[in-house]
């Protein structure tokens, strides 16, 4: 009965069935994130040479605390600083310091408030 305590059930020598057998089981909750590729490039050095424009002339802005005019897609016109952009919005600061967050797809044109907004089309018929 003393040589039955010491037998050790033998292990499979292939590693995948072991690994296998010590991870924890996947949840089924999966971030917001999931399936996305991370990429630890700055946006800066992923951009093309217009974003890279772009990205210089907001960093400016945000720097100056430049007063600016964002005019939406909707026709709605919005007055105030940039607090900080990333790839997708910009945040703005209105003179009530009301906060804004726009999705830059809304954006039809920005420019300083102290500048005439660019013509359109249909203004020079």
């Amino acid at each position: 009965m003393a040589e039955a305590l010491n037998i050790r059930p033998e292990m499979d020598p292939n590693p995948s069935v072991a690994s296998s057998l010590t991870r924890a089981p996947k949840s089924p909750i999966r971030p917001h994130t999931a399936g996305r590729e991370r990429s630890t490039v700055p946006l800066e050095a992923s951009a093309g040479d217009g974003a890279q424009a772009e990205i210089f002339y907001l960093q400016k802005q945000v720097q100056s605390q430049t007063l600016m005019v964002v005019h939406l897609e909707d026709g709605e016109r919005l007055e105030g600083k940039i607090e900080w952009y990333d790839r997708d919005t910009i945040k703005i600061c209105s003179k009530t310091r009301q906060r804004v967050l726009i999705f830059k797809s809304a954006i039809k044109y920005i420019h300083k408030a102290a500048e005439q907004p660019p013509v359109s089309l249909g203004q020079l018929r």
